[in-house]
């Protein structure tokens, strides 16, 4: 049979292309083609050719079935990765293997035909389906106009319908194509896309696959050998056992170190808050200064410039001008017990709050004011006992001796925690020595050979000790143990009340280091050393009751000043055991006080609310001042303090209030100049003045003598 062969053939215009097929073997012979040799030899079977190395298998064999497995492993992947573990600090390989291999990516944007999307797609396209078609309904029917292009089309028609029936003849297709013209009269329908993606793909090269190794040096290895007995296996329990008991140790003391790392850290906090409120403090006290002084603006004016003219009218007399009250609402109900000027801030003096009465005890206050805020203190210490005495030290101005009606003694740092409530830096206790009975006075010394910080201390337990501040602790040595003279029986066997003498103040020389007065509560004064703690150098008969304060001059060496509850006041030489003067103030004196500035001017408080200031140089009878300086009448005043540059005095009374006074010019007279004449000033010239006022008393024993 011939090869079916594709027969072209011209056609008029218009007409389409035939294409021959071959439709059955019949058909052929018919139109008579001819087939030719090759036919046969294409239809003859084929035999199996084997190649000549191909095995020979038997049936069995051949039924034999094996099974293959496909897996799906990466053959690329690496079989030995090593990697650094830190838990076990070494290289170990990884088991596990990622095989998957990705060949290719690719991210599309397909829509499922059920998604809502793609519903919303579709509607959009009915909606732009139906507006051409509603455009075509409204035009009206037109006449198509004559032209040549349909004349053509009618040609290219009638030659596409006679094309159409000659291949259904050929092929015997039940079904024929719509004719061109059905085809032309409707409108075809576009397919929108529905997914509209676009495919792209890439292939690249892979990676050439790298090999990297590495070589260490082999640990150093020993060879080690040893015999195990009972006691060696013994020992190394023992071993273990303490490493063990250390292991325990070290994580006590590291929960203990964490404990106090959370405590450091919550004071810390405490801390930093406190600090962010200090410095809002700070500011908010320089308001109140400033508010202060604009308030009070007329007493600071009097404070630095008024005069009272009235004194030259005064042949003798002074006044004393009110300035400023200091008061602490919390401490209304104590009594002032104890007065300081600071050395170093002319301003500042400190207060102690507590009460002398037995029955009214409790807590107390350390509160330190200063004169630019008169309406509350800098600072404030309040304290579980009230305080009897205080003193500041004249170079560390920041540190404030305290003594308590419990016989306990402390040392407040200023520095520590300013305006807040601190405890104590030092404070004595039971086992390091501290009074059985109030503490009366206590005065700053100076330090002593290895330099450390010491004060002394008098109480009624008949004490005098020195205490020295050692790092972190007190440390106590008793000087003086006072004692009634005559009051020890000649048999110690009939021994039956104590011979203890009631410590009630005492002074150091300002000169003569080693020299010391003490008053006690029998009335007697003496002159005590440092360097002797069984006898005294002298005793004074001094009063015939308590003695509330002793007081050294601070110009002349061998004068003292002493007061008591008998209404007395006495300026003594301590060579002499008569008093040089006596002054009777008709009421029991609370305290006593050398002026700064002259060595014969003192002051005195008594407890009928009155201050008497005295200048022996003008006047060696009476006062030149008496004043009462408190509104109410059962007032008593406590203690008096001159400030150490400024010509003012500072009072206090048993209702808690700190009132300041200005002394007038007739209480603080200087000597007169002459006309080309300088006026001598200094220390020696005020010891020269006293020492004027003592010979005109002791011309009479000298001429008896």
């Amino acid at each position: 049979m011939p090869v079916p062969t594709t027969v072209k053939s011209k056609k008029p215009p218009g007409a389409g292309l035939k294409v021959a097929k071959p439709a059955s073997k019949k058909k052929d012979e018919e139109e008579g083609v001819d087939q030719g040799d090759g036919w046969d030899e294409w239809a003859q079977g084929k035999a199996l050719i084997k190649p000549p190395d191909q095995l020979e298998l038997t049936e069995e064999e051949l039924k034999e079935e094996f099974t293959k497995i496909l897996t799906a492993n990466n053959p690329h992947a690496p079989q030995n990765i090593a990697r650094y573990s830190f838990k076990e600090r070494s290289y170990k390989p990884i088991s596990s293997v990622d095989q998957m291999a990705v060949h290719f990516v690719l991210e599309g944007n397909l829509i499922h035909v059920d998604s809502e999307e793609a519903r919303r797609q579709r509607a959009r396209q009915d909606q732009t389906d139906e507006k051409p078609a509603a455009e075509a309904e409204a035009e009206p029917d037109e006449e198509i106009p004559e032209n040549p292009v349909i004349e053509e089309t009618s040609e290219i028609v009638d030659a596409a319908a006679a094309e159409d029936a000659e291949e259904a003849e050929v092929l015997g297709e039940e079904e024929r194509p719509d004719s061109v013209e059905a085809q032309i009269g409707k409108k075809e329908q576009k397919v929108t896309n529905q997914f509209n993606f676009s495919e792209r793909a890439s292939q690249t090269l892979n990676n050439p696959l790298r090999e990297r190794s590495c070589q260490t040096e082999p640990p150093p290895r020993c060879n080690f050998s040893a015999t195990a007995n009972q006691w060696v296996i013994y020992d190394a329990y023992l071993e273990e056992l303490e490493k063990q008991e250390k292991n325990k140790d070290k994580q006590k003391t590291f929960s203990a170190k964490k404990e106090e790392d959370k405590l450091k850290k919550n004071k810390m906090v405490t801390e930093t808050q406190s600090d962010d409120v200090t410095k809002v403090v700070k500011v908010v006290k320089i308001f109140e200064r400033m508010v202060n002084q604009n308030t009070f603006d007329d007493i600071a004016q009097d404070f630095k410039y008024f005069e009272d003219a009235s004194d030259e009218f005064r042949e003798q007399e002074g006044t004393l001008l009110p300035l400023w009250k200091f008061q602490y609402d919390k401490a209304k109900r104590l009594s002032v017990t104890a007065l300081c000027w600071n050395k170093s801030y002319q301003d500042l003096f400190a207060v102690g709050m507590g009460s002398y009465d037995f029955s009214k005890q409790g807590h107390g206050m350390l509160l330190l004011y200063t004169l630019k805020n008169s309406t509350c203190p800098e600072f404030v210490y309040p304290t579980s006992s009230g305080i009897m005495c205080l003193h500041i030290h004249d170079r560390l101005s920041h540190l404030v001796a305290v003594g308590f009606y419990d016989g306990c003694v402390a040392v407040f740092d200023l520095k520590a925690e300013e305006g807040g409530a601190a405890q104590p830096v030092f404070k004595s206790t039971a086992k390091a020595g501290k009074h059985t009975d109030p503490v009366w006075q206590v005065r700053w010394q100076n330090d002593d050979m290895d330099n450390n910080h010491n004060f002394y201390s008098i109480s009624s337990d008949g004490r005098v000790v020195s205490w020295t501040l050692i790092k972190n602790e007190l440390v106590f040595s008793d000087v003086i143990k006072l004692s009634l003279e005559g009051a020890l029986p000649e048999c110690l066997e009939v021994v039956e009340q104590p011979s203890v003498a009631c410590g009630t103040s005492f002074d150091f020389h300002p000169k003569i280091d080693f020299l010391f007065l003490v008053g006690t509560e029998e009335g007697k004064i003496h002159k005590c050393s440092k360097a002797y703690s069984s006898q005294f150098l002298e005793t004074y008969q001094a009063h015939n009751m308590a003695v509330d304060a002793v007081k050294w001059n601070q110009f002349h060496p061998k004068v003292f000043l002493s007061c008591s509850s008998d209404w007395t006041v006495k300026i003594w030489d301590h060579t002499i055991r008569t008093p040089m003067f006596t002054f009777d103030l008709n009421s029991a004196v609370g305290d006593v006080a050398w002026s700064p500035y002259s060595s014969t001017v003192f002051a005195a408080v008594t407890t009928d609310g009155k201050v008497h200031v005295f200048d022996l140089s003008i006047n060696k009878y009476e006062a030149i001042c008496q004043q009462p300086v408190v509104a109410k009448k059962k007032t008593k005043l406590t203690h008096i303090e001159f400030n150490p540059i400024h010509p003012i005095i500072v009072v206090g009374d048993d209702r808690g209030y700190v009132t300041c006074f200005k002394l007038s010019p007739n209480l603080r007279k200087k000597p007169k100049e002459k006309k080309g004449q300088e006026v001598a000033k200094g220390p020696e010239v005020e010891e020269a003045k006293m020492e004027k006022l003592l010979s005109l008393l002791r011309e009479p024993d000298y001429n008896s003598a």
